[in-house]
């Protein structure tokens, strides 16, 4: 990565790995939100059944 004689990163390469990194952190986050609501939601479907 560091190493000498290396090409540098353009920019739009840097912006695209921007947004995958900030889209992948979101999702993340919205996983782990449902992963944490889950039991509810059995609970609740089971109380409807």
């Amino acid at each position: 990565m560091f190493a000498p004689g290396q090409e540098q990163i353009s920019k739009e390469d840097m912006k695209a790995a921007e947004v995958e990194a900030c889209q992948t952190t979101k999702m993340a986050i919205a996983g782990g939100f449902l992963l944490y609501l889950s039991p509810f939601a059995v609970d609740f479907i089971r109380k409807l059944i």
